[in-house]
């Protein structure tokens, strides 16, 4: 592996300002690229385990996802090592200022890709946490740390040792024009570690990363750093690395091609995944009486009564009724006053008009620590008991557990839970529940949607790589 990086002074004392904004269009096509980079990644996985061979149009793709992310990275805060704006390709090119060559490997272990990517490289990843800051790296720095465990780390904002040496050099450069040259050179060897750590855990080399910066000069055989015209001295080795068999080349409308599949092969997975999740819970999470609900906890009014939020229905279509997409609505509730609990589901207009000047509770919404968030509305005493309205569309009343079933219909309804004689405080253990017969469809839908995405992915990615040149 060979990086070459050139401070390409004089640089502008105020364009760093403004880098966060220039990089946005790059940003944007690299989270992209690097989906696809996972996607070929798990490809050459298994093209290694099996063949023990990397696929070279994979690999020229991968090499140039990690030179584009090292360019963009090296012209905004992950170095302000140049004010030359990155160009658009995953090609080497030459005279730009920051340049990343790896060699094809002609045989890779099929043993090694088995560990090398996630337990060998544990180590190197704590180092790179230091270096990042929590781990987190973006990815146009090439940082497979986030591209492995945050794919939306694209987004985040350099941090730890190395966005604060780059902002030391941004500040220097701001006062006096001049790059510190040892913050250049410490920069530089941390990116190089990185770098290293992103070949090897993108499978791409079976060399072991060193636990080294190689800071500024040049290291024979591995890698060279060249400053302005200053030519490095000790001894050198040649910078082309061996070419891999000879492909097709990555056009634009290939690369598109492959960032597509790959977005319809992640997001098949995702749509998958979500679909299996529903499976589960329609076949293994519902009771003898076909229901999906929730636990039974217990609620506290000090008020005459307890109204949860409205919930607002609407068949907007008309073709299909709502109860025979939501099905029925049960709703368990034990009280502690010995003359029994009530609780109805009812219009919430009527509902607001029964307790206009009653003193009650709304729970307003359940935080995500269980913990029940409340509003208390002052007033007196009810009227008259529950029970004896008439606008209830379903209810039940009396000593012991009480249960409501009810068929979901378009409407503004509220539940209400209160005292069987219209006393406080209202203290209930209570449980909902719902037939949900359309959840079938849904994660039917779903599997059938992720299969969809699946193989055209697939297909893309398979019509999109280069194949080898027959001669």
């Amino acid at each position: 592996m060979r990086v070459t990086a050139r401070l390409d002074a004089p640089l502008s004392r105020w364009l760093w300002l403004v880098k966060w904004l220039l990089v946005l269009p790059h940003a944007v096509v690299l989270a992209f690229l690097w989906v696809a980079f996972v996607v070929l990644s798990v490809v050459a996985f298994f093209a290694i385990l099996i063949s023990g061979r990397y696929p070279p149009a994979i690999f020229e793709f991968n090499v140039g996802v990690l030179r584009w992310s090292w360019r963009v990275g090296y012209y905004a805060y992950g170095a302000l090592g140049t004010d030359r704006y990155p160009p658009f390709t995953l090609r080497e090119v030459p005279d730009y200022p920051a340049t990343l060559e790896i060699a094809y490997p002609e045989h890779l272990s099929r043993g090694l890709v088995l560990v090398k990517w996630w337990l060998l490289a544990l180590p190197h990843y704590l180092v790179i946490a230091f270096f990042m800051g929590g781990g987190t790296y973006v990815a146009y720095q090439s940082g497979t740390w986030t591209t492995q465990t945050d794919p939306d780390g694209v987004w985040s904002i350099a941090g730890g040792l190395i966005g604060l040496l780059a902002f030391f050099a941004a500040i220097a450069l701001l006062f006096t024009g001049r790059y510190p040259r040892g913050v250049f050179d410490l920069l530089l060897g941390m990116h190089r570690w990185v770098l290293r750590v992103a070949a090897y855990a993108g499978l791409m080399t079976d060399a072991y990363p060193p636990f080294r910066l190689d800071m500024g000069g040049s290291e024979p055989g591995a890698l060279a750093v060249t400053d302005g015209a200053t030519a490095p001295t000790g001894p050198q080795v040649s910078s082309t690395p061996p070419e891999p068999p000879q492909h097709r080349e990555w056009t634009a409308g290939r690369i598109v091609t492959v960032v597509i599949g790959s977005v319809l092969l992640v997001g098949g997975i995702g749509t998958a995944a979500g679909g299996t999740a529903l499976l589960v819970a329609d076949q293994a999470g519902r009771d003898a009486e076909g229901f999906l609900g929730t636990p039974t906890r217990q609620f506290t009014s000090s008020g005459y009564a307890l109204v949860f939020d409205p919930v607002e229905l609407r068949d907007d279509a008309g073709t299909v009724g709502l109860g025979s997409v939501l099905g029925d609505l049960r709703v368990l509730v034990a009280g502690q006053d010995p003359d029994g609990v009530f609780v109805g589901i009812g219009p919430a207009a009527d509902v607001d008009r029964y307790l206009g000047a009653v003193e009650w509770e709304r729970l307003v919404d359940i935080t995500d620590e269980g913990r029940a968030v409340q509003q208390r509305i002052p007033g007196a005493e009810p009227a008259t008991p529950p029970a004896q309205q008439p606008f209830w569309a379903a209810s039940a009343a009396g000593p012991g557990e009480q249960q409501l079933v009810w068929r979901a219909a378009d409407g503004r309804w509220s539940v209400v839970v209160m005292n069987a004689d219209a006393t406080r405080p209202v203290i209930a253990d209570l449980s909902a529940a719902v037939t949900a017969p359309a959840l079938r469809w849904v994660w039917i839908g779903l599997f059938i949607g992720a299969g969809l995405a699946l193989l055209v992915g697939a297909l893309l990615i398979a019509v999109a790589v280069p194949r080898r040149v027959t001669r």
